[in-house]
C-alpha cells in the first residue's frame, strides 16, 4: 500500500482542485497546478497533444513497454451544495464528478513511481486530459494529434457511489458503457403574420410532426435486443405568439450499444427530419454536436488488472457489473490501443453531476496503489496476443 505521506498529498491536491474547479479547456489554474508539481518532482512532460492537454513521462529513457493512465481534469457548471469546507469558490462551477479525485490520484502516482524511476523496467505516460464533459472531448483531440504512439496499452479510472470503498467494478470485455451522440435537428420555414398563418412555413410544426415521428422511430423500429435511448431534450422555436416561426431547434442524445444502431438512429433521424420539412415546405439540417465511442475494455487487459487486484487487494474485491448508457471520452483512447477502465469504489453519496456530490476521499489510496501496482505488475510488458 502507499504511505500515508502520498495519501495526504492526494487529499491536499483533491481538495485544492475541488475549491477551484474549471470547466471545458479553460482549465488555467488546473494546469499550472499540474505543471507545478511534475516540476517540483523533475518530472518531464509535453502540452503537445490537443489542447489544455499534459502527458508526462516518467523513465523516459526506457525503450522498452509503455503503460499509459489517464486522468481527466475539468468540472461542470454546476453549483456546488455539500457545504464541505473545501467546496467550489467559484459561482455555478464544481467538480461535481471526480475528475479533481482523478488528477490527484495521478500525481500521486506520479510521486510513487519517481521515486522508484531508476528500478523501472518500463515507461510509464501520465496523461492528463481536457473537457470530458465538454462539447468537444478533449480525449478526441488528443487521439487526432497521436497521443496513443505514446504508450502500448492505457488505464483509467472514475470513482463511483454504489460501490464501497476497498473495492472496484469492471466489465472483463467489450463495452463498457454507450456511444453518446447529441444531435441538433433545425427547421427552417419562412415567417408570416399569424393572423395570416397560410402565408408562412412553421418551422415549430415541422418539430412537432418530428418529435413523433422520433419517438415512433425510437419505439418501434429498434429490436428490443439493442439497448438504446433517444431523447429530445431541448425544443425550441418562435419568438412571439403573433408571428409565425421561421426556425424550430431540437437538441436530442442517443445512447446505444452498437456503432450499427448509432448509425441507424443518425440516418433516421436525418431522413425524418428532412421528409418533414419538405412535406410542410421547409428545410432541414441535422448535425452531430458531440459524439463519444464506448469504452471498449481489452480482455487481456481486464485479465492483468484481475490479477493486480486480487494481489493487492484480496480475492473478492471485484464486483460484477453491468453495461451502462453513459458517455466517456476515454473510448476515443480505447479504440486505438488495448485499454480498460475501472469504477473504483468512492462509498455511498450523491449521484455525480449532482450539486450534493461528494466522495470519501480514502478511495484514492487504493486508486494510488492499484496503478502503481499495476505498472509494477507488468513493466515487463504484456503480450496482447494471448
Amino acid at each position: 500500500m502507499i504511505s500515508n505521506g502520498t495519501y495526504e498529498y492526494a487529499l491536499k491536491l483533491r481538495r485544492q482542485l475541488h475549491m477551484y474547479p474549471e470547466v471545458g479547456f479553460d482549465l488555467d489554474r488546473t494546469l499550472a497546478l499540474v505543471r507545478g508539481e511534475l516540476d517540483a518532482m523533475g518530472i518531464p512532460y509535453t502540452e503537445k497533444y490537443g489542447k489544455s492537454s499534459i502527458v508526462a513521462t516518467i523513465n523516459p529513457d526506457c525503450e522498452g513497454f509503455s503503460i499509459g493512465i489517464r486522468a481527466d481534469m475539468d468540472a461542470l457548471p454546476i453549483q456546488e451544495d455539500t457545504g464541505v469546507e473545501y467546496a467550489s469558490k467559484i459561482p455555478g462551477q464544481m467538480h461535481a464528478c471526480g475528475h479533481d479525485a482523478h488528477t490527484a490520484m495521478l500525481l500521486a502516482v506520479a510521486k510513487e513511481l519517481k521515486a522508484i524511476e531508476h528500478t523501472l523496467r518500463c515507461k510509464v505516460k501520465l496523461v492528463f486530459t481536457p473537457a470530458e464533459e465538454y462539447i468537444q472531448p478533449g480525449c478526441e483531440l488528443m487521439v487526432n494529434d497521436g497521443v496513443c504512439d505514446e504508450f502500448d496499452c492505457c488505464i483509467a479510472c472514475h470513482v463511483v457511489s454504489n460501490v464501497p470503498v476497498g473495492c472496484v467494478r469492471f466489465i472483463p470485455s467489450g463495452g463498457k458503457n454507450a456511444n453518446s451522440m447529441g444531435i441538433t435537428v433545425e427547421f427552417f420555414g419562412s415567417s408570416a403574420h399569424g393572423a395570416s398563418s397560410e402565408k408562412g412555413k412553421d418551422a415549430i410544426a415541422m418539430a412537432v410532426q418530428a418529435y413523433t415521428a422520433l419517438d415512433h422511430m425510437s419505439a418501434k423500429e429498434i429490436a428490443p435486443r439493442h439497448m438504446h435511448r433517444f431523447h429530445v431534450g431541448v425544443f425550441q422555436g418562435g419568438f412571439t405568439n403573433n408571428v409565425v416561426a421561421d426556425y424550430c431547434k431540437l437538441y436530442c442524445t442517443s445512447r446505444t450499444h452498437s456503432d450499427e444502431i448509432t448509425q441507424f438512429i443518425l440516418d433516421r433521424t436525418r431522413q425524418i427530419a428532412e421528409g418533414v420539412a419538405a412535406m410542410n415546405g421547409g428545410t432541414a439540417k441535422v448535425t452531430v454536436s458531440k459524439f463519444l465511442p464506448y469504452v471498449l475494455h481489452n480482455p487481456v487487459m481486464s485479465a492483468k488488472f484481475t490479477e493486480t487486484v486480487n494481489n493487492h487487494l484480496g480475492e473478492g474485491k471485484i464486483i460484477p457489473r453491468t453495461r451502462a448508457l453513459g458517455g466517456e471520452d476515454f473510448g476515443f483512447i480505447s479504440r486505438v490501443k488495448p485499454s480498460l477502465q475501472f469504477d473504483l469504489g468512492s462509498g455511498p453519496h450523491s449521484e455525480a453531476h449532482h450539486p450534493k456530490f461528494t466522495i470519501d476521499e480514502s478511495c484514492m489510496a487504493v486508486g494510488v496503489d492499484l496503478f502503481t501496482q499495476f505498472v509494477l505488475d507488468h513493466q515487463d510488458g504484456i503480450d496482447f496476443s494471448e
